[in-house]
């Protein structure tokens, strides 16, 4: 079939299957409960037979796909990366370790706060909210689910903590690609978006503060971490050396080593200190590394500890990721076959040419970032896509590219994680023990970001333009510079 048959849908045909994938998810996923894969599955086909009778070939859906799988593929190997860093990290003591150490010092009235607050360094310092979730989130949900405490709230937390540094962090590459994708600097960036990121941590810090403050410790919850603590001490050989798995992570994170190769090599160490400190024989340790840890494999009596603490241990490996990454595929023929069918750009288009005010620039931007990460799943496609949609226009109304790249990193990096059909949002879930409906009134920090940013937008005419970066004369200079250069080398 030639391209000369292919037909660009209306706004009245685009919208067709676009109502009928938002009545899926809410309807399928929301209400009903149905597993998130299928129901993606299912858009994903009204995308694409949508897009088969606009005359596009199947051929092309797949081929689009293959790109996306392809430029993914180092995420897919991070996510397995994580799981083998989760099992190999608890056989050799290191999340113990941090358990241990948790139940002893933490008072329970402020694990919430702590759990933000501790995330968000980690976060910020390894640049990634998936290591800083896998890591230290793991050791934070265990000694809340041993303090009987809530663990939607304290998934929130992590999660706010985890997405802090995600958004912050130079080391991020969210980070790095959002200011790209703008046109802007960097540091330029960061500071820019500190107008959002410092109000939404404070209110994390009260939410999560006043929330604990009304928690009633009961001795139930006391011999709880009682019976943890003396079971991880009989379990585990502890001592200050375990803890080089999470230097290596952090060392190899600020030297800006390949993630991949941080990851395997804190992995790696942490195997070694299972052999030398744990005991733990060769096939355990590739068990654990591949099919998750188990109490059994230390040789142990697992009775030390009840069968609820047990199962807080026993997690990671490999495997744990398949669900992740087979989410990955279907995600992205999704997002393949809308891509494929230009529904969401034939809406956008017409938006578009409605936008008159910063506010109503700024709120369409962020609410075209939020739906295009959940129909891609993608956050460098989703940054370029939402910079080629609104570029032209932030130009136009004299607003400096910062403002642009601050509202990609407030509707496309913090918010991926809250959907349950997102590859983040399954990587949480999993990874955390908690779906993502239940931890998200929690991500306070995720949520704030958004909401400020909109608020920033709709009351610049009343606080003159406070949180808002209008372009100068240097840098309408530099940028008329910047198109000049590009239209000669074309």
């Amino acid at each position: 079939m030639s391209d000369q048959t292919v037909k660009r849908p209306s706004l009245g045909m685009a919208l067709i299957p676009i109502f009928i994938s938002l009545a899926i998810f809410i309807g399928g996923i929301g209400i009903l409960k149905y597993p998130a894969e299928l129901m993606l599955l299912f858009a994903g086909v009204v995308f694409a037979i949508f897009a088969v009778l606009q005359g596009h070939q199947w051929g092309k859906i797949i081929d689009t796909m293959g790109e996306k799988i392809k430029k993914a593929l180092p995420a897919i190997l991070i996510l397995f990366a994580i799981g083998l860093l989760i099992g190999t990290w608890i056989i050799s003591g290191t999340i113990p370790l941090f358990v241990f150490y948790g139940l002893n010092i933490i008072d329970p009235n402020y694990l919430y706060v702590l759990a933000f607050l501790v995330t968000a360094i980690v976060s910020t310092c390894v640049g990634t909210s998936w290591g800083s979730a896998g890591t230290i989130g793991v050791a934070i949900m265990s000694i809340a689910a041993t303090m009987d405490l809530s663990l939607a709230i304290t998934a929130g937390a992590v999660v706010s903590g985890a997405y802090f540094g995600d958004k912050l962090s130079p080391l991020s590459d969210t980070t790095n690609m959002s200011s790209l994708a703008a046109g802007s600097n960097i540091y330029d960036h960061i500071k820019h978006m500190l107008y959002t990121a410092i109000p939404s941590s404070i209110l994390a810090i009260i939410v999560f503060t006043i929330v604990g403050f009304g928690i009633e410790i009961n001795e139930t919850q006391l011999a709880n971490v009682q019976e943890m603590i003396s079971g991880i001490d009989q379990l585990f050989n502890l001592n200050v050396l375990l803890l080089i798995p999470a230097v290596v992570v952090i060392a190899g994170s600020l030297l800006k080593k390949s993630p991949l190769i941080v990851l395997f090599t804190s992995a790696v160490t942490a195997m070694i200190l299972a052999l030398i400190f744990q005991g733990a024989s060769f096939s355990n340790l590739f068990a654990a590394a591949v099919s998750g840890f188990n109490v059994d494999m230390l040789g142990s009596d697992a009775s030390v500890i009840s069968e609820d603490m047990q199962s807080l241990l026993n997690r990671g490996g490999l495997y744990s990721m398949y669900n992740a990454t087979f989410f990955v595929f279907v995600a992205f023929f999704f997002a393949s076959a809308l891509e494929v069918s230009q529904a969401l750009n034939v809406i956008l288009e017409r938006i578009i040419v409605h936008l008159k005010t910063v506010g109503s620039i700024t709120f369409s931007a962020l609410v075209t970032g939020f739906a295009v990460i959940n129909c891609t799943s993608n956050a460098l496609v989703s940054f370029f896509l939402v910079k080629d949609i609104y570029g032209k226009v932030y130009r136009q109304k004299n607003m400096h590219p910062v403002n642009l790249s601050r509202n990609m990193e407030d509707s496309i990096t913090i918010t991926e994680v809250l959907m349950p059909w997102t590859v983040s949002g399954v990587f949480m879930a999993t990874t955390l023990g908690v779906g993502n409906f239940e931890f998200l009134p929690w991500a306070i920090f995720n949520l704030g970001g958004f909401i400020f940013s909109a608020l920033y937008g709709f009351l610049a005419p009343y606080t003159k333009g406070f949180g808002i970066r209008m372009l100068d004369d240097e840098d309408k200079n530099q940028s008329n510079n910047l198109t000049n250069s590009k239209e000669l080398q074309q």
